[in-house]
């Protein structure tokens, strides 16, 4: 007993871990979610497919074998016991219950054995006699089906386990051992994939998943095992006419469901259903089951804009999600991997005291790789339109190396028209080289006309400062210059050094910036504007964060078509009828063990000398406190319908 509840404790844990941890996932999800060690210790546990581990299906074997020997032993038993009475029991066994009442009475026995029945009969027992000769006993019994709810209950589990083992995969795991099936690990499509990873279509038991677009059909699913897969073909295919989703204010999905039609060989019409989260079309044995969504190759227009040259000629891509491009850059050829579209971006923003809203949608965004030649990449997040962030308009761009990590936001400041054109021109002015010189030189002019110096060279030496000064700027940002001052400078004039360059800095962008509004016609003669201003100060800032952004090109979506894709799971699972049947089984088991009683009486009779002695004792099975009570009531009522009420029990 000990050891099979300690069994049934570690298969109700694994069950209660395989609910909570989502199971068949990538590995790399695994490691991103919980680290290296961790992932090794749970992996080496098998609790990323845990239903099918090994160790779980021995249990479920052991507790088969185990539980129906028990069943073979013991139900023979339990089955007599239902119409057993127990009729030859002896006096001293009787004297022995706690439960007794003796007394004498002054008539014969024919008038008090009718005068049992009855009162035994109105309580919905029933009754059995037996002559011995000189006494009988009458043996009265109810809730002897008591006894099945043991049967039930351990028949119960016996027909659990086998709907798990069922479901388990046991043939697969078979196979994968003796080498007929091999799992696959590249990220090929279906077509390239050997026929050894390939499953057969009259497979009994499996639970994969396939992603459809709208529009698009298929006819196989992948069943995600460990570090791969397997590809599950199915005997009819599945298209995908229409893919709907509703969201809550918060952005989160509300709703989605697939228009889907069946199209088998069999079938004289196609079949249309409707699925939705939790209610699956089932169609010849196999649960089609709503399970996520997903980008269907959404068509992208995308304006690659240089960040890091003079040039202002962007370069315009067409192409789709899942799909790659090719881009020259000043840093090579690198590999555009398109990976996902979003059309809504709703995310919490403070509290805003006109509308009361705490969310609010960003608009649509595309998510990118950019990998270099050495395979190195980034990943991105690009947003199609401005954003406001404290009354001002931003573009803004995530840039990740890692997945486990979060996105760190490039914002570039968008102009009145709400375009990147200004921003853009700002950054390839700077870095023009002969339009900076020829401001530094103006900007020494002046003040080196005015003074005679012994070192003519050296107003070429501070113009070729200030040019390499600006450079720094473009190409690290301020913390270059910090890094360029910590190198060159004494410790203790470091903050002065510091503060001059930032000077001479900021003097020759504002110069370059007030050349820039000039040519847009914008009238500064007063001063510049605060927007103006702002601008100014947010294309900085920008700017600085360029050499830590990691692309050469800022790409900016344009247009889009729309497609989604609905993210299916398919099940053949046969053995979960077997569980429901189990489980079924188990509830009636327990039901019947704790809600029916089960109770015994006995009445011996002895008749002598026109008197009869009347020993009346009864037991309950369990529940013991609630059937002394119920004796106490029956022998009152007894004493009522003897008329023995006010006469002294007989002594033994």
């Amino acid at each position: 007993m000990n050891l099979a509840i300690t069994l049934l404790m570690a298969v109700a844990v694994a069950s209660v871990i395989g609910t909570v941890l989502k199971q068949n996932e990538p590995y790399q999800n695994y490691i991103i979610k919980f680290g290296p060690f961790w992932f090794e210790v749970f992996e080496k546990l098998a609790l990323y497919d845990v239903y099918s581990a090994s160790w779980f299906l021995f249990i479920l074997g052991f507790l088969v074998v185990s539980t129906s020997v028990c069943i073979y032993r013991n139900a023979p038993t339990m089955l007599k016991s239902i119409s057993h009475f127990r009729t030859h029991v002896g006096l001293n066994s009787l004297r022995a219950f706690h439960n007794r009442q003796e007394w004498v009475i002054p008539r014969p026995e024919a008038e008090v054995a009718p005068q049992l029945a009855a009162m035994a009969r109105t309580h919905g027992y029933r009754l059995r006699s037996q002559d011995h000769g000189d006494h009988r006993v009458h043996a009265a019994m109810k809730g002897s089906w008591n006894r099945l709810g043991y049967v039930f209950t351990h028949a119960a589990i016996v027909i659990i386990c086998i709907g798990g083992l069922v479901d388990g995969n046991v043939p697969l795991k078979l196979k994968e051992s003796s080498g007929q099936i091999q799992i696959e690990t590249r990220d090929i499509p279906a077509s390239q994939v050997p026929a050894k990873s390939w499953l057969s279509v009259k497979n009994p038991s499996f639970r994969g998943s396939v992603t459809i677009a709208e529009g698009t059909s298929a006819n196989l699913a992948f069943l995600q095992l460990r570090d791969g897969y397997l590809v599950q073909p199915l005997p009819f295919r599945i298209e995908l006419k229409d893919f709907r989703i509703e969201h809550y204010f918060t952005g989160q999905p509300k709703s989605f469901e697939s228009d889907l039609v069946i199209h088998d060989p069999e079938l004289e019409q196609p079949l249309e259903s409707t699925i939705a989260v939790n209610h699956p079309l089932v169609y010849k044995g196999y649960a089609i089951y709503q399970s996520s969504f997903n980008d269907g190759g959404s068509k992208l227009n995308i304006r690659a804009w240089p960040l890091l040259a003079r040039d202002l000629q962007p370069h315009d891509i067409e192409s789709a999600v899942f799909q790659d491009v090719k881009v020259t850059s000043p840093r090579g050829t690198l590999t555009m991997e398109l990976t996902d579209f979003k059309l809504y971006n709703v995310n919490p923003v403070e509290e805003d005291d006109e509308s009361g809203k705490q969310f609010r949608n960003y608009g649509p965004s595309f998510t990118f790789k950019l990998r270099d030649e050495t395979g190195a990449a980034r990943e991105y997040e690009n947003y199609m339109s401005p954003v406001e962030f404290e009354g001002r308009s931003m573009y803004i761009s995530g840039v990740r190396t890692t997945p486990a990590e979060p996105f760190r936001y490039l914002h570039i400041p968008a102009d009145s028209k709400y375009s990147l054109e200004r921003f853009l021109k700002f950054n390839a002015l700077l870095r023009d080289q002969e339009r900076v010189r020829e401001l530094a030189e103006e900007t020494t002019r002046g003040s080196f006309d005015q003074l005679t110096l012994e070192r003519p060279e050296l107003r070429q030496e501070v113009i070729e400062n200030m040019v390499h000064l600006v450079g720094l700027f473009t190409q690290g940002g301020v913390d270059a210059i910090l890094e360029q001052v910590n190198r060159s400078a004494p410790e203790e004039r470091r903050t002065q050094v510091m503060d001059a360059y930032l000077k001479v800095l900021q003097t020759i962008l504002g110069e370059l910036y007030l050349e820039l509004l000039a040519g847009e016609g914008v009238d500064f003669s007063q001063g510049m504007s605060e927007s103006d201003a702002r601008f100014f100060d947010d294309s900085l800032n920008a700017i600085s964060s360029l050499g830590h952004y990691g692309a050469p090109f800022f790409a900016q979506l344009t247009g889009f078509e729309h497609l989604q894709a609905s993210g299916l799971q398919i099940a053949r699972a046969p053995g979960k009828n077997v569980v429901y049947l189990g489980c079924a089984l188990l509830t009636l088991g327990v039901f019947l063990m704790f809600y029916v009683r089960h109770s015994r009486l006995w009445f011996r009779v002895e008749e002598k000398d026109g008197h009869t002695r009347l020993l009346f004792a009864g037991t309950g099975h369990r529940h013991e406190r609630d059937f002394a009570e119920e004796f106490t009531r029956l022998r009152a009522e007894l004493e009522q319908r003897l008329g023995v009420a006010d006469r002294p029990p007989a002594q033994p």
